[in-house]
Parts: C-alpha cells; structure tokens; sequence
C-alpha cells in the first residue's frame, strides 16, 4: 500500500490541490496533495509515513503565504481538525489549528487578557507561533510558555519559549518541525474591557487596511524605527499596478488582488518595491509574507 493510500484512512487526502482559495490573498497553483488528518493521533502517525523527500507545508488560513503559480510539489498540510482548547486558571493550552480570532474571544470570555491583538489576525495559532504574529504592541511571545513540535519521524517534543529565539516576527523552531499546540500564560482582567480593546482593535484596523479585498496581509516587516508602508509610499510605489495585484491605495504594505490577479503579478510589485527602497533610502525591506515555490 502506497503512503498516499495509508494517509487516506488517518483523515482526507486528496491530489492535485488548488491552493488559491486556500490563501486569503487567493492567488497560487496547485498542490500535489493535500492532507487533513481527523486528529492529533493520526497527524503523528503519519508524520512517520510521508517520504523525507516529500516536502511539507502546513497551511492554515493561508494568511501570510504566497505560493507560486506553479504550485508545490509536495504535501500541504491542514491542521484544522487539531483545534482543542483547554483553559485552566490563567493557563491555555490550544492546537494549531484552532483560528487566532477564536483563541482571543475564548480567553476574554474567562477575563484572561494578553491576546487582544489576535482578533484582528486572520490566521490560526500554529501559523502564528511560527512566524510570532503581533499587532497593538503585543506578540505571542509575551505570553507564550512552551510549544509542543512534531518531527518529520514523528516523535513530539516539548520546546520551551526561550529555545526559540522568538523575537519581531520570528520564531526558531526546530528544523522540519510542526507546531502542533502551544501553551500560553495570560492574566486575569475585567472581561468587558478585553473586550472593547479587542473591538477598537478591530476598529482601527478596518479603518486603515484594505480588508475588502483579497490580501495577504503585511508584506513586509517594518525596519527598526520605520515602517514599510510609509517607506513604500515615500518611494512613490503607493497604488502601483502589475496585471490585477495592485499596492493599496489604503495602506502601502499591503497588496491587493482585484480579481485574476497571478502569483507573479504579486511578485512583481514585492520586487518593485524592495528595489525602489533600497535604491532610495538605502534601507532592505525584509518580507514578512513567506514566499513558497518562488523567490525574491
């Protein structure tokens, strides 16, 4: 029996995967599987099947990701069926499939503050341990206490906040390795205020990103002391236009997909922009967004 056959009874697997409606930007070509196992028993089973050759993405909301119009020639991953949530006094446990916006209402239901900027955050928590997803001044490691791994030969392993190096979006995880939950330490506070700064997180954040149209959020990572957006526009490059992917209008670190828009559409204005800072101001913007199957 084939490792595609067996991974068919731990959960859904299925060939030739279009990934565009699997990314809030909507753009990308196919993968050449998809795995969604039913449950953290299967997930670890099947780590140890897949072929080390095979290479892996694990892809939540698709929120921070842009893949080539190629596609991957590998096995995406969906976590979305590992999404327990356990709290207990102060302390969470969650799994990595479980949305950043969810785990936010969750904790300021129970008065536990520390996660308000997850509600403005589209993506899941295994995606947003990787990469320290932030917004409003907070980070996951200022509550982060440990994180449980899944290696390519499917043994767990429990990593502590400060063997991760985790600093402004960034997180060293182990090479190869799967978030696969997090433990999180919060504090308790006045449930109705978590909440109206959850709602004029929310607020501001409509206010000033273009979130009516496809996206990928921040392309870029601010530099210390600046930020990308007001580097882009100073640069000129604010509303610039390749095919249907276009530099907002609203915030110039966001780019938008207007509708047919290509990976390379959106490649193109990351390098544009990239090239015309450096050439201006001499700063190196940094990609935030993780480029799959393409290249600056």
């Amino acid at each position: 029996m084939s490792w595609q056959a067996e991974l068919q009874a731990m959960g859904k697997m299925a060939a030739n995967v279009p990934l565009a409606p699997r990314t809030t930007l909507g753009v990308g070509g196919e993968a050449a599987w998809l795995f969604r196992p039913s449950d953290k028993v299967h997930l670890i089973a099947a780590m140890s099947l897949i072929p080390e050759d095979v290479m892996l993405l694990p892809l939540g909301r698709g929120s921070n990701v842009l893949i080539a119009d190629s596609g991957i020639d590998g096995l995406v991953l969906d976590l979305g069926d590992i999404n327990t949530l356990h709290i207990t006094d102060e302390t969470i446990k969650v799994g990595a499939g479980v949305r950043m916006s969810k785990l936010a209402q969750a904790a300021a239901n129970h008065g536990l503050t520390g996660l308000e900027f997850m509600a403005t955050v589209p993506g899941d928590l295994g995606g947003g341990v990787a990469m320290n997803a932030g917004a409003f001044g907070q980070q996951i490691s200022d509550v982060l206490v440990s994180v449980d791994v899944l290696h390519r030969d499917g043994h767990m392993a429990c990593v502590s906040r400060d063997a991760l190096d985790m600093r402004y979006r960034y997180t060293k995880l182990p090479q190869g390795a799967l978030v696969v939950s997090a433990t999180l330490q919060l504090e308790t506070s006045d449930t109705e205020q978590i909440k109206a700064a959850m709602r004029d997180m929310r607020s501001k954040r409509s206010g000033s990103q273009p979130l009516a149209l496809p996206n990928c959020g921040s392309v870029f990572k601010n530099p210390e002391g600046n930020f990308a957006a007001r580097l882009i526009e100073g640069v000129g490059l604010k509303g610039e236009q390749r095919g249907k992917a276009r530099i907002s209008d609203v915030h110039a670190n966001f780019i938008v997909n207007e509708g047919g828009a290509s990976s390379e559409d959106v490649l193109h204005l990351i390098r544009l922009a990239k090239a015309e800072v450096k050439k201006q101001t001499n700063i190196d913007l940094e990609p935030e967004v993780k480029l799959v199957g393409c290249s600056l």
